[in-house]
This record gives structure tokens, sequence and C-alpha cells, in this order.
């Protein structure tokens, strides 16, 4: 069956950092496109970051560039979210994709706070 399992989310403070991971199996990992979104509630889920099949093209939503770093292993079949400099508002439940929305894994908390 395809599982995607994040891990890494916690307690952070302001300007810390964070590395998340998910990892994969039950498909060919490196025929996917893999995204980061995240949502924090009541809101929708928002695109964070995605790297195409073998990691040659990314994209970060404007409010993360500069501070996260989107990466895969596909080897390990492993995608990585590295998130440097928090802020409050990256509160959020983060959460892995593989394709267009095809999987999603069950998120993983992520808190920023003082």
């Amino acid at each position: 069956q395809v599982q995607l399992v994040e891990s890494g989310g916690g307690l952070v403070q302001p300007g810390g950092s964070l590395r998340l991971s998910c990892a994969a199996s039950g498909f060919t990992f490196s025929s996917f496109t893999m995204s980061w979104y995240r949502q924090a509630p009541g809101k929708g889920r928002e695109l964070v970051a995605s790297i195409s099949n073998f990691g040659g093209r990314t994209n970060y939503a404007d409010s993360v560039k500069g501070r996260f770093a989107i990466s895969r292993d596909n080897d390990k079949k492993t995608m990585y979210l590295q998130m440097n400099n928090l802020k409050l508002e990256d509160t959020a439940v983060y959460y892995c994709s593989a394709g267009l929305r095809t999987y999603w894994g069950q998120g993983t908390q992520v808190t920023v706070s003082s």
C-alpha cells in the first residue's frame, strides 16, 4: 500500500530550526514530483515547496524563500524540508504529498512559539 509518513515536527522558538522528513513506500518514488504543504487552523492547505522527481527543480512559497530548503533522496525514498529561521506564522500541520496531490501523509505538527 502507498504510505507517506511525515516526521520531525515539534515545538521550536522563533529563529530556530527543524528538519522534516517524509518517508515514502508503495510506489515508484522517483516518478513523482513531491511537495510539502501546510495547514493552519481554519485555513486551507497551502503549498510550501515542491521538488521535481530527480531534484533538478524546486519551488518555494514566497513566505519561506531563503529560509526553507526542500530536498529528496530517491535511494532512501525520502523527502526533506529543512526549516531555518522559523517564524510564528510558520505554525501549522505540515503534510507531504506525492504527484499532483495524488497521495498524502498524515501530517506533522510544527509549532513556533516563544
